[in-house]
Formats: structure tokens, sequence, C-alpha cells
């Protein structure tokens, strides 16, 4: 038997680098408000917390300055997006708010949900219950209604965060 001595504390740097190893969904969580689309990029999206009623998480960091605006929406969408649009999450992930939809068409719907067209899949959610965690909310999304509607291959990867990077995963 080995044993082996842990740190006092952990540091952000070290916890990042080991969540690094656990690849996770990315998905944008969009809606338009007042008129403008506006979305964020999240790989923190956690499928199937609940079936009755139906709800999925995303974690959502405390500085986030799109959040508070996303929360009054009535709806959301969240297109779980593919690997296809990686250069698309990069963009809608981008600082400058202003440019994250230049040449993006999205599509909203009448109740303001918004979803990026090619995504593999979407759900279109409303804002169920948030819980403080630390440096992140905890936004549970009740899910209104789902649509993996085809308009993509349905052979597309789904795009995931692993390693500090958008990447695909490889199934042998």
């Amino acid at each position: 038997m080995t044993t082996i001595a842990r740190a006092a504390a952990v540091s952000p740097d070290a916890l990042r680098e080991t969540f690094s190893h656990f690849p996770q969904g990315v998905a944008l969580i969009g809606a338009e408000v007042g008129g403008t689309p506006l979305g964020l990029v999240a790989s923190t999206v956690t499928a199937g917390v609940s079936l009755e009623p139906p709800l999925i998480s995303v974690a959502v960091q405390v500085s986030s300055s799109t959040w508070p605006l996303l929360r009054t929406a009535p709806t959301l969408g969240v297109s779980l997006l593919g690997t296809h649009q990686s250069q698309v999450a990069r963009q809608l992930a981008s600082k400058d708010r202003a440019s994250r939809f230049a040449g993006v068409d999205p599509e909203i719907a009448t109740d303001g949900a918004l979803t990026v067209p090619g995504s593999p899949a979407y759900l279109w959610t409303r804002l169920y219950n948030e819980v403080e965690a630390g440096d992140h909310t905890l936004a549970l999304l009740e899910v209104l209604d789902t649509n993996s509607r085809g308009d993509s291959d349905s052979d597309t990867e789904a795009l995931v965060f692993h390693r500090s990077e958008f990447k695909g995963m490889t199934v042998s």
C-alpha cells in the first residue's frame, strides 16, 4: 500500500488542470432579450438532473455579464453543439458580446428562446431555480420541449471541451 500526502488546499489552477481531464459537452444557452440576441457558451451543462420535472443544470460564473440578462427571459434555448460548430462556439464565447452573433443567423422562437441552426439537438427551457455555488451560480432549467430536428447529420459528434480545447469524441 502506498501512502500519499495531500495538499492542505487545492489551488484554482490545480483544480482547472484536474477538471480538464473530464470531457464535457458544449452548449449555447440563448434568448432574445429586448430585441437583442444573447447567448453564453457553457461546458457545464448536466443533462438528466431530473426526469420529473424534466430538469437540466448549467453552472454560470458569477462574474458573467450575460447571465443576469438571460435569466430574465421567459424561455431559453439550449443548442447542444456539434463538432462542426467549434469555430461558432469560439465566436459565441467571445468576451465581445456585441459581435458574438456576427454572421450567425439564430432561430428565435415566438417566446424568445434562441437556438443555433445546425446543432445536433435542441432543448427549450425556462429557469426553474438557482443555487449559489461558490464562484458560480447553478441554474436549474426546466425542459419544455426537445428536438433533434435532423437539420444536421445524425452522425454528428457532440462538441466537447476537453484538456482546454473544443474537440469531438472518438469512440473505438
